[in-house]
């Protein structure tokens, strides 16, 4: 049972890790490579992002490997065979349970140790790239803003580089503005820094408070850029701090990271909790199925049970996490989802334990 519970269980978090990643692989395609950026940084973000999605997916692809399993040997009469032969639902329970243990180990690795790392690279990759001459200049036909008060805009880029129809507005400058339109452009590199090099233009400057416009014509000129490409520094977040830090010095990473106690306390336990949604997910996919025993009209019922009892377990999370976050003593209730979802199997499982009472019928004296 064991094998067949991690062999569907492997099926289930391929499908649902493939989803997720198709969604989110359509994003970042989008969004890289019309920056201008490689094939090799798109595979790099989506490496990046794998260890986050199948931490989310792990406790769906539990349920419904622990659903599918109990759904086929009820209706092959195997989980009838062996209550016949002395298995109570307990110990039938074992291998699902046991099951669960295994997956929370796996995804206590990915919560402790592999997402914040994973996190912390993909913050400091996008900082990078955003800071990159293409990620903020080189769009075609849109109208970008790199910098608070600059505009920027690009009707075409040909095959050589070079920039056609540019123009750039600068208006950072409370007391003036300036207004530059080119009618081609190159971007060039020297020891100062990046340069935007237009040829052939009009450069306009606006007095606000004489409000007088100056109009100069230009064969060339040269504009420093570096101040517009200027990458973002990756900020600390609570999510990328490692969990032995995390752990040992919570106070003073909820400082770095410009959160309050109560947020990096729930983020801290969070990790610990969300391992064992793995077993508390097979229990209800088992437990529940378990108590509608066998039908020949199958089990449809208690499958739709099973889910509404996974969303309950889900509410609960939602609901416990806003005081948890409003009050750093209230960390203990992180575990009341973990805690709900092993009382409701144990329930079920009691249930089924119980053998089914049966009325029997009055014998009726009869006149003799």
């Amino acid at each position: 049972m064991l094998s067949q519970l991690m062999t569907l269980f492997g099926f289930f978090a391929l499908v649902l890790v493939s989803v997720y990643w198709v969604n989110r692989a359509v994003i970042l395609f989008d969004r890289l490579i019309a920056d201008g950026h490689s094939a090799n940084v798109f595979l790099e973000f989506t490496a990046l992002s794998l260890p986050n999605v199948i931490r989310m997916v792990m406790p769906m692809a539990a349920f419904a490997a622990a659903v599918y399993v109990t759904n086929r040997l009820s209706n092959d009469s195997e989980l009838t065979v062996m209550q016949a032969t002395g298995f109570g639902p307990w110990r039938l329970a074992r291998p699902v349970a046991v099951f669960g243990l295994v997956l929370a180990g796996l995804m206590s690795v990915l919560t402790l140790f592999l997402v914040p790392a994973s996190l912390a690279q993909l913050r400091l990759r996008e900082a990078e790239i955003s800071g990159s001459v293409s990620a903020r200049l080189l769009r075609e036909g849109v109208f970008l803003h790199p910098a608070a008060g600059v505009t920027f805009y690009i009707r075409d880029i040909t095959e050589t580089g070079e920039l056609q129809d540019v123009f750039l507005s600068d208006r950072r400058n409370e007391g003036r503005s300036l207004t530059y339109t080119a009618s081609s452009a190159f971007l060039l590199r020297d020891t100062e820094g990046p340069r935007l090099v237009m040829i052939q233009g009009m450069a306009q400057t606006y007095e606000r408070e004489s409000q007088r416009l100056a109009t100069t014509y230009f064969q060339d000129l040269s504009y420093d850029i570096s101040a517009l490409i200027t990458g973002s520094t990756a900020k600390l977040k609570i999510e990328n701090v490692p969990t032995a830090l995390l752990l040992t010095q919570t106070e003073e990473m909820a400082k770095l990271s410009r959160v309050d106690l109560a947020r990096a306390r729930d983020e801290l336990h969070g990790r610990f909790q969300q391992p064992l949604l793995c077993i508390v997910a097979a229990l209800i996919g088992f437990s529940t199925l378990l108590v509608g025993g066998f039908s020949r009209f199958g089990v449809g019922r208690q499958i739709i049970g099973a889910i509404f009892l996974l969303v309950v377990i889900k509410m609960v999370e939602s609901a416990v996490t806003g005081p948890v976050r409003a009050n750093p003593a209230l960390w203990p209730l992180i575990y009341l989802p973990t805690v709900a979802g092993l009382a409701v199997s144990a329930l079920m499982l009691h249930i089924a334990a119980r053998p089914a009472r049966r009325k029997r019928p009055r014998l009726r004296e009869v006149a003799a």
